[in-house]
This record gives structure tokens, C-alpha cells and sequence, in this order.
């Protein structure tokens, strides 16, 4: 485990921009297109982004260069293609869009994940601009236009956090994270939060460590049933196992403790880390202290910590 970033574009890997960016329409919001694979039929994806109005469109590139990205450069001057140059997780793909968006907020959406509103980009930025949250999360449907289970809520049971999924079914339900990633994000907050981890691989724990962090730091992640997506096929299922990645999730936002008005990392959690974490001493107790001087460094940007969030969730709600 290497130092965590205290900045959101420390290591910012190196990336091209090809296309463009001029600016398609006036609503203040950008849309981000990730890409899952597969063979998507990409010119219809861009009609439909240049139907709901958005500015510009952000598209993340991975891998070798797409034949189609010369010609859809050409006939969709708003968008822009971002050209990875190495094998990034999905949240270092959405960090590195957030630097390149120009507008108050940006919705990421992957290339098997519809959006077909017509016009409904404006209608949507007006609505979250005024709510001014961190993140708003759709309405998500499968291809027979059935909600899925995709409001978060957290629950932690002797010391393990877990996750319950639910179907929203009213406007503004706190969600602990964006399902899939996919929502609608506040620029300034996302950076202001230092966006997604990118230390951490496994995009359940990625997921995990931005809602939760989030949250310690007061801010909010709200369902909507304005915005909707329709996904092409079936949800990439989720690995919720204990993953590697879980450690540094646990050190970052369930071990530290709120008191007062700050949040610390206190020693007593180093003895029950060292016997549980099978890291061995050495690389246990760099780990360690490198993620509390990490909570040092924010500790004022702490407001609670995971079980004050956990025991307040349905009276925050």
C-alpha cells in the first residue's frame, strides 16, 4: 500500500484528447461515457447524448485506439475522447474525466447504460444545482423497464460493514454510493473529495471507500426519480467478497473515531489490524501509519465517523 493522495490529481496518469470539445448546448452538465466492452453500435450512443442535451461528452478510451474515434470527432464536435495510455479501474477513469469537465456537474454512464431522455439534460442540472449534493443516482432498469435493487444502505454488525440493496421508491433516498458508478456528480465536490481511490482496485471497495468517505465528511449521495437509466443487458454482478482492497477500505473509514470536532486513527486499532490483516508486521505497520497520517491530514473535514453514520442512517434520512 503506497501513500494515499492528499490531492485529487497527484499521479495523474498519463492520458491524450483527441476531438473538439466544443460546446454542444447550455445546461451545465457534461456526460462522461466509460466503457465496459463489447460491440455497441457507438454512433447511436452519441445521438442519444446529443438528444438529451448535454454540453459535451467525455468518452474514456481504453486500450488501443478506436477505428470510429476519427469520424465521430468529426460529426459530433461536442465530444471529446480521452486515450488511456495503461489499464486503469473504473474510478481512476471517472477522476481523470473530472479534471477535463468544464461544467458545474457531469453524469457518468458506460456504453451498455442508456440514457434516452430527450432534452432531460437541462431539466436535471436545473433540479440538482438547486439541491447541491455530491452525487444524484438514477433510476435504474433492466431491459424490460423493471426497477432494480440499486438504493445502498449500509449496516455494520460487530465491527463488519455490510451493504442492503433496495428499490428506490421516493424522490431523494440516501444511497450510500452510486450503483455501477453510474450518476450524476457535482464537479467542485468530487474533487473537493479527492474523487475515487486510486489505490484501490476492486470497484466494490472503490465504490465503498467513496460513499463511506462521502458521508464522514458530510456529504450526501440521493436517489432521483427524475433521472433514469436503461441497462442493455444484465448488471455486472458485484464481488462484495474481502478482497485485499478491504484493509485499506476498513483503515480509512471504519477504524477512525470522531470526537469533538475532529476524527483520528488511534493506536489501540494497530494490535487487532497487525493479527487479522495476514500482511505480515513491516508492511502491516507502513500501512498502518501511513493511512493515519492520511486521517490526520483531513481530520477536520470529518464529521462523524462509520458508527455514529451507521446508527444515524435512518434519522438522517
Amino acid at each position: 500500500m503506497s501513500t494515499i493522495p492528499s490531492t485529487f490529481n497527484q499521479n495523474l496518469p498519463a492520458y491524450t484528447v483527441i476531438g473538439k470539445g466544443e460546446r454542444g448546448a447550455n445546461t451545465g452538465m457534461s456526460a462522461v461515457l466509460l466503457s465496459r466492452g463489447g460491440r455497441y453500435l457507438r454512433r447511436s450512443i452519441f445521438q442519444d447524448l446529443e438528444k438529451a442535451g448535454f454540453d459535451y461528452v467525455l468518452s474514456v478510451e481504453t486500450g488501443k485506439k478506436s477505428y470510429d474515434i476519427e469520424e465521430l470527432s468529426l460529426r459530433y464536435p461536442f465530444a471529446q475522447f480521452l486515450i488511456l495510455k495503461e489499464n486503469l479501474s473504473f474510478g481512476e477513469q471517472i477522476n481523470i474525466a473530472a479534471m477535463e469537465v468544464r461544467t458545474p456537474l457531469f453524469f457518468v454512464l458506460w456504453n451498455d447504460v442508456r440514457f434516452t431522455q430527450s432534452g432531460g439534460a437541462e431539466r436535471i442540472a436545473e433540479r440538482i444545482l438547486q439541491s447541491d449534493q455530491l452525487c444524484t443516482v438514477p433510476v435504474v432498469q433492466n431491459t424490460r423497464f423493471e426497477p432494480l435493487p440499486t438504493l445502498i444502505i449500509p449496516a455494520l454488525y460487530r465491527g463488519t460493514i455490510r451493504t442492503i440493496p433496495f428499490v428506490p421508491v421516493k424522490e431523494g433516498s440516501l444511497s450510500l454510493y452510486p450503483f455501477d458508478g453510474v450518476g450524476v456528480y457535482h464537479t467542485e465536490k468530487f474533487i473537493n473529495l479527492t474523487g475515487y481511490d486510486v489505490n484501490i482496485r476492486s470497484p466494490y471497495w472503490q465504490l465503498m471507500d467513496f460513499g463511506f468517505r462521502a458521508y464522514l465528511w458530510g456529504e450526501k449521495i440521493k436517489t432521483s426519480q427524475l433521472v433514469k437509466v436503461v441497462y442493455d443487458g444484465e448488471p455486472v454482478p458485484q464481488d462484495t467478497s474481502m478482497h485485499p482492497d478491504y484493509r485499506r477500505f476498513y483503515l480509512k473509514n471504519i477504524a477512525p473515531v470522531f470526537r469533538g470536532d475532529t476524527a483520528l486513527l488511534p493506536w489501540r486499532r494497530l494490535i487487532p489490524y497487525l493479527l487479522k490483516s495476514g500482511e505480515g508486521f513491516r508492511i502491516a505497520w507502513r500501512n498502518f501509519r501511513s493511512v493515519r497520517e492520511w486521517v490526520e491530514l483531513f481530520t477536520y473535514r470529518f464529521q462523524m465517523d462509520a458508527r455514529q453514520l451507521a446508527e444515524l442512517w435512518e434519522e438522517t434520512e
